[in-house]
């Protein structure tokens, strides 16, 4: 009985948090009332108060999801640069497809945009790429020179002005192509020359099998 309830309550926390995202993706943190995301949600007032205190609490917590594509780093055994491009293509795959990570996302760049703006997200994302590149780096993947924790936030910052000119251009549909060219252009800037072509700017086989995407026929990057 109890593990029933417990079940009900985390499909009602689920159906809130689906209702937050959709609202928060459509007219952002201001333009979203706890009437919008409970008229999503398919629940009541009250059921939202009991899993989550308030607005703040529903945008946190969405915030706090968008990392989930970097959940599996530690099951890779040696992750390295193409780990990197494979996580910006998993990104991108969910920025297009799902939309509590729209929302998430959509979110980390309302709270850092403006009067009291929070940098733990981007923070926490450039860490995670700089913990990819530095075994890259000691490896000899990236060129000695190049400071690692430097290129993860520019990374991060060139990832995020590509997703947000994407979307206001084309809804993201061309998102993997810009993802493509930030690399294309990253990849001779900090890969020896000769090791170029282990990469695969549009992503690994596997990533791309996983996601659904075809191979560019070329891939100037990779072709060396």
């Amino acid at each position: 009985m109890a593990r029933a309830r417990q079940e009900r309550a985390e499909i009602t926390r689920q159906a809130i948090l689906d209702g937050a995202a959709i609202a928060f993706d459509r007219t952002g943190f201001h333009g979203t009332s706890l009437t919008d995301v409970v008229g999503h949600a398919g629940v009541t007032k009250g059921a939202l108060y009991f899993h989550f205190s308030s607005k703040e609490a529903l945008a946190q917590t969405l915030m706090d999801e968008q990392f989930q594509v970097a959940e599996a780093l530690p099951a890779i055994a040696e992750p390295g640069l193409q780990t990197a491009i494979d996580m910006t293509h998993r990104m991108a795959f969910g920025l297009r497809s799902n939309v509590r990570i729209r929302a998430g996302i959509r979110l980390v760049i309302e709270f850092g945009s403006f009067t009291d703006p929070d940098p733990s997200p981007y923070n926490a994302w450039i860490d995670t790429c700089h913990g990819i590149l530095v075994p890259a780096q000691e490896r000899g993947d990236v060129l000695p020179s190049v400071d690692a924790y430097d290129a993860a936030t520019m990374l991060v910052g060139a990832f995020t002005g590509i997703q947000v000119t994407s979307h206001v251009r084309t809804h993201r549909e061309d998102l993997h192509a810009r993802v493509i060219d930030l690399w294309n252009f990253l990849l001779p800037g900090i890969v020896p020359a000769e090791r170029i072509s282990r990469f695969d700017p549009a992503g690994s086989p596997e990533c791309r099998s996983d996601l659904g995407l075809s191979a560019p026929d070329s891939s100037p990057a990779a072709a060396g």
